[in-house]
């Protein structure tokens, strides 16, 4: 089991140099940042990747920051995503906020804000998945004094896929 306390970010903008400099950064504070330069790329890589938190740009050619955000969001039930853009409306930051957003934040950005953030996205992250592990527990509790051994598989199996 891995013991590593490294938050593990994904780090989504079409802007290269913009992203390099960035996670550059980030991994010099010892953040572990994989860098996607857009959308559909981000996708695939949060599928192999166990991250802790994603910063997407909004406004990317072809998958935009906001279907990044509600595609995570769907099949990564635990990710943190802080939107960062240059773009920034109160309708997108309305709009991101309800598909999930933990933060938006508009660029040019203020660095500090950011190791801030991703640490306040981190906590809530851990915080989330603890109290949906609690209920779990709770929940397969109440279960095993109500079902026979194999009821209880099939529920404790049904839990399984509601986690995902």
């Amino acid at each position: 089991m891995e013991t590593d306390n490294t938050i593990k970010i994904l780090m989504v903008d079409d802007e290269v140099k913009f992203l390099k400099a960035i996670s550059d950064r980030l991994n010099l504070k010892g953040f572990d940042v994989t860098t996607a330069t857009n959308g559909d790329d981000a996708i695939e890589a949060a599928k192999k990747g166990g991250f802790d938190v994603a910063v997407v740009d909004l406004q990317m050619p072809g998958t935009d920051g906001a279907q990044v955000l509600k595609i995570l969001k769907q099949n990564h039930k635990f990710i943190e995503i802080i939107m960062l853009t240059g773009h920034a409306t109160v309708d997108s930051a309305v709009e991101c906020t309800k598909l999930g957003a933990f933060k938006y934040l508009e660029k040019p950005y203020d660095f500090d804000k950011l190791v801030e953030a991703l640490k306040e996205a981190f906590q809530a992250r851990l915080k989330h998945k603890f109290e949906s592990n609690m209920n779990r527990m709770a929940a397969i509790q109440k279960i095993s004094l109500q079902q026979s051994p194999l009821g209880l598989l099939r529920e404790m199996a049904r839990l399984d896929d509601d986690r995902k």
